[in-house]
């Protein structure tokens, strides 16, 4: 196991900083990797405001798997129209995140 940064952003932030929770976490990640959905599940952040979730700078899906030293940070729901489609928040959305991933 290897300790990955994780950020979150926007209403994500806004959830833990109300719940007294940092908004910067380090966990233990496999070797083998952990999906994005396991992660979130995993801080208890509330699945239905995510949208994305950037991965090593490119926006994924609840199903990506993240690997030990990565580069990761989570995205809720509502970034402006236009940008949502230009960073791939529009498709990484289109997986839910409440539904478990195989």
């Amino acid at each position: 196991m290897a300790e990955t940064e994780i950020r979150l952003f926007g209403l994500l932030h806004a959830d833990r900083v109300s719940k007294g929770l940092p908004t910067v976490v380090r966990v233990d990640v496999p070797e083998g990797g952990i999906t994005a959905r396991e992660i979130a599940v995993g801080l208890e952040l509330p699945l239905h405001l995510i949208e994305g979730v950037f991965c090593n700078h490119t926006v994924h899906g609840p199903s990506h798997v993240i690997m030990p030293g990565d580069k990761v940070a989570f995205v809720p729901k509502g970034t402006p129209g236009p940008h949502r489609f230009t960073l791939g928040l529009w498709k990484a959305g289109q997986e839910p995140w409440d539904a478990p991933t195989s």
